[in-house]
C-alpha cells in the first residue's frame, strides 16, 4: 500500500491558524515546528485497531519507508505539517494561565469513512509552550497512555487512540533517570476546553475574534449538526451556546462512563477536558480495585480535588468554565436575568439532567435489570454501592460475579458463594440480596434457567472480566525497561477483549497483588 499522499496530511488547524496569523488579527493558534530527534528508536507496540480506523493496513509500520522516524519524531512525511497548538486553562481549580501543548505535535489529518482523525505525537521534545519542562515522555508513563487508551476504547468509552508506541535509549531525567519515548495519538480533534479559555480571558488584540473563529472552526469541522446555524464571527450567540450544550452532554456522558467501570482520570484540569467528550492526557490515572468512593489515584493530588466520587461534579464545574469562555461570545451574558444568561445557564442545567439519568441507567445495567425503571431501584443501586464500599468489595470483579447469581436459591447456596464470599458481613449481603431477588422477579420467573442466561449475558456485557489494573501496567513497563517489550502486547491485546473470559490470561482478571498497594501515580511523566 502506498504511503498517505501529501494532501492526505491537510493539518485544518494550522490551515486556520495561518489564516489568523496572516490577517489582520494576527493571532496565531500556535506554533509550526519539527521533532527533536531521539536516537535509536525501536517499536514498542502498534495498534491494529487504531490503524484500521485511519484506513490504514495491520502492517503499515513495517511497509513504509521511515515509519519508525516519523512516529518518533525524527522526520515527517511529504504533506505534514507538525504544531504545536496554544491554550491556558485551570489546574486543579486555579487559574494557570497560559499552558499549551508542551510535548505535543499535531502532524496532520487524516479523512477517513468516520469523519477526520487527529495525529498527533507526544513526547517529541520542547515546544514554545514546554516551559520549564523538556518536552518528553518517559517510557514508564508512555506504555501507561498506550494501553490504556486502547483499553478504554475497547470498553465502548469515547477516547483518544494509540497508533503506536516507540522507544529511545535517550536519557530522560524525573525522579531518576529514565529513557524516552513517543505515543501517537489519534483522535477526531485535541481541542480543548483550555483552548477556547485562551482566547476567551487573554484579553489581547483580535482574542474575541479568534475565539469566534475557533467555535466556527470546530461546529464547521466536528459538528454538522449545528453547521445552518449563523457562523460565529456574524451572530457569535447561536453556535457558541449551541457547542457549550454538546461538550455539557458529552461531558456528562463521559463521567457516566467513567464511573460505571471505576475508572479514574486523575488531573481533571480545563487544559484536558476535550470539546468533543473524548478521554484524553492518559497521566496518573487508574481503574478502582477495593471500591472506596474516596479513592484519591493521583499521588500529587493532595487535597484529592479528583478523587472517584467527586469526577461528575468536576466535570461540571469544568463546562462551568468553558461556559465563562462561551460567554464571551454571548450578548448580555453577564448581566443577570438577561436572555443571553439564561441561556448560558439552561446549557449548564443540560449537564445535571443528563448525568443522573445516564448514570442511573448504567447502574441498572452493571445489576441487570431492564424494562421501565421501577420505584425501588434507585435505592437498590445506592444501597449496593454503599455496602461495596463499606466492605472494600473489588469493584470490577464484585460486579462481574454478580451476575452469575441465583435468586432462587438460598444467598448460602455453593452456587452463590463466588459472590458472597466477597463480603465479610454476610448478613448484610444476604439482606440485599433477597431485595435483589425480589426485584428480579419483577422480570421473570427466579427459576427460569433462560432468563438466568440471558440476564447473565446482559451483565457480562458492561461489567468487564479485567480492566487495566495499576499491577498489570506496572509488571509490563518493569519488563519494558529491561528491555522486553513482549508483557506490553500480550497485556495490549488482552486489554481489546475486557468483556470475554480469557482462560490463557486468568491471571489479569485475578485480584490485584498486596504490593499494588505501594504503587503511585503522579503528575510526573
Amino acid at each position: 500500500m502506498p504511503l498517505p499522499s501529501a494532501d492526505a496530511w491537510l493539518n485544518r488547524y494550522a490551515v486556520l491558524s495561518q489564516q489568523l496569523s496572516d490577517s489582520d488579527l494576527r493571532v496565531p493558534l500556535g506554533t509550526e515546528q519539527r521533532g527533536q530527534p531521539l536516537p535509536a528508536p525501536q517499536w514498542v507496540d502498534t495498534s491494529d485497531s487504531a490503524a484500521q480506523e485511519l484506513g490504514w493496513p495491520s502492517d503499515w509500520w513495517q511497509q513504509w519507508p521511515e515509519a519508525l522516524e516519523v512516529f518518533t519524531g525524527n522526520a515527517v512525511w511529504p504533506g505534514m505539517r507538525p504544531m504545536s497548538t496554544v491554550y491556558s486553562g485551570h489546574q486543579f481549580g486555579v487559574w494557570a494561565g497560559q499552558l499549551g501543548d508542551g510535548r505535543a505535535l499535531l502532524l496532520g489529518e487524516v479523512d477517513t469513512p468516520a469523519g477526520p482523525r487527529e495525529v498527533q505525537l507526544k513526547g517529541a521534545g520542547m515546544t514554545p509552550y514546554s516551559r520549564r519542562g523538556d518536552g518528553r515522555a518517559v517510557l514508564r508513563s508512555s506504555i501507561r497512555e498506550f494501553l490504556c487508551s486502547e483499553a478504554m476504547h475497547a470498553l465502548g468509552i469515547p477516547t483518544s487512540r494509540a497508533l503506536c508506541l516507540t522507544a529511545s535509549p535517550h536519557p530522560v531525567y524525573r525522579e531518576t533517570p529514565e529513557t524516552a519515548a513517543v505515543v501517537t495519538r489519534v483522535a477526531p480533534s485535541f481541542i480543548r476546553f483550555g483552548h477556547f479559555e485562551h482566547f476567551a480571558h487573554s484579553g489581547q488584540p483580535g482574542h474575541h475574534q479568534a475565539l469566534a473563529a475557533l467555535v466556527d472552526f470546530v461546529v464547521n469541522h466536528h459538528l454538522p449538526q449545528f453547521a445552518d446555524l449563523p457562523r460565529a464571527a456574524d451572530q457569535p450567540a447561536e453556535r457558541a451556546v449551541a457547542l457549550l450544550q454538546h461538550a455539557a452532554l458529552t461531558t456528562a456522558d463521559l463521567m457516566a462512563q467513567w464511573q460505571g467501570v471505576g475508572f479514574c482520570h486523575g488531573v481533571m484540569n480545563t487544559d484536558n477536558m476535550s470539546i468533543l467528550g473524548l478521554t484524553i492526557d492518559y497521566g496518573p490515572y487508574g481503574f478502582l480495585d477495593g471500591f472506596d468512593p474516596d479513592h484519591i489515584c493521583n499521588h500529587s493530588d493532595h487535597s484529592g480535588r479528583y478523587r472517584w466520587r467527586q469526577q461528575p461534579d468536576v466535570g461540571f464545574w469544568n463546562v462551568g468554565a468553558l461556559a465563562q469562555a462561551l460567554a464571551a461570545l454571548v450578548p448580555d451574558a453577564a448581566e443577570k436575568g438577561s436572555d443571553g444568561q439564561e441561556r448560558i445557564l439552561e446549557a449548564l442545567k443540560a449537564y445535571e439532567a443528563r448525568y443522573a439519568e445516564q448514570m442511573t441507567a448504567r447502574w441498572r445495567a452493571k445489576l441487570g435489570l431492564q424494562g421501565a425503571q421501577q420505584p425501588q431501584d434507585v435505592g437498590l443501586i445506592q444501597d449496593w454501592l454503599a455496602l461495596m464500599a463499606r466492605q472494600r468489595a473489588d469493584f470490577s470483579i464484585t460486579f462481574r460475579r454478580l451476575g452469575a447469581w441465583r435468586a432462587d436459591l438460598p444467598a448460602e447456596a455453593p452456587e452463590n458463594a463466588p459472590v458472597r464470599d466477597l463480603f465479610v458481613d454476610r448478613a448484610a449481603f444476604d439482606a440485599w440480596a433477597d431485595r435483589y431477588g425480589q426485584r428480579l422477579s419483577l422480570e421473570g420467573a427466579p427459576g427460569d434457567a433462560d432468563a438466568q442466561a440471558a440476564r447473565r449475558a446482559r451483565m457480562d456485557a458492561v461489567n468487564p472480566w479485567m480492566v487495566l489494573r495499576n499491577h498489570l501496567a506496572e509488571s509490563a513497563i518493569q519488563a519494558a525497561q529491561a528491555g522486553d517489550f513482549s508483557e506490553v502486547r500480550r497485556l495490549h491485546r488482552a486489554l481489546t477483549q475486557p468483556f470475554t473470559e480469557q482462560p490463557g490470561n486468568a491471571r489479569d482478571a485475578d485480584f490485584p497483588p498486596d504490593w499494588a498497594n505501594a504503587i503511585e501515580v503522579s503528575c510526573s511523566s
